[in-house]
């Protein structure tokens, strides 16, 4: 049998290497959620409630936010008695988040890349049950959250206006490669490198967000395909 580092490493559950890895690399805060079930029928919440709004992906204790730790012994101890569990990432602390809907996110960093902009992390997660499209978490410097609705009227927009959502204290980002819903993971559209380990101010991000979100809201909505009654197909 090799026992080598890297075999042994392969032999460990993805989500387990992950969530070790965000603790002992980038020193983040890491909490497990829930999980989904797979068996008869859909694949549905641990949580039990067949409504979750959050299928898989959301905290399972009230105090969670307390009990999130950065040491990678005990978040190895964690997913090691439930590898299965999600991957939860507090915002607030380490970093807030902006989030914004994939096609506006993805506007917006093409237009950054044009502006040499550093970037830090960004996770691309599936949109929630009764939701539509995919979301870009951009991380950035705490702080954020409070500033967000004056930060906007500089610029000209009106709170509410734009799809666009600071999360901050109390909140939290769920992490690749975490399953949420029956069908989807959350991925790294910018994964955590050597290259981002220093998170962008907010401000510096804000501009081409808020322009690619107005972009976005701004385009005319395709009508969808009326369902087909059955027996007339």
């Amino acid at each position: 049998m090799d026992n080598t580092p890297g075999a042994r490493e392969q032999d460990l559950p993805p989500l387990l290497i992950e969530a070790v890895s965000y603790a002992e690399d980038r020193h983040w805060e890491v909490v497990p959620g829930a999980s989904l079930v797979d068996g008869d029928g859909p694949a549905h919440c641990s949580c039990g409630d067949p409504r979750c709004a959050l299928p898989g992906a959301h905290p399972t204790e009230e105090d969670w936010r307390r009990r999130a730790s950065s040491g990678p012994g005990v978040v190895r101890r964690w997913w090691t008695e439930r590898p299965e569990a999600s991957i939860l990432l507090p915002t607030g602390s380490s970093f807030d988040v902006l989030d914004v809907p994939e096609v506006a996110g993805c506007l917006a960093l093409a237009r950054m890349e044009r502006m040499g902009l550093q970037l830090g992390p960004v996770v691309a997660v599936p949109a929630a049950p009764g939701q539509v499209g995919r979301r870009l978490h951009f991380l950035v410097l705490p702080g954020v959250a409070a500033k967000l609705p004056e930060m906007l009227r500089k610029l000209g927009w009106a709170p509410g206006r734009l799809d666009l959502v600071a999360r901050g204290e109390g909140d939290f980002v769920v992490a690749p490669p975490s399953r949420v819903g029956p069908y989807s993971f959350a991925q790294w559209a910018r994964p955590p490198s050597a290259i981002n380990r220093w998170l962008p101010d907010a401000a510096e991000l804000i501009n081409p967000l808020a322009y690619a979100c107005g972009r976005d809201a701004s385009r005319p909505v395709r009508p969808q395909p009326l369902p087909v009654a059955a027996g007339l197909r």
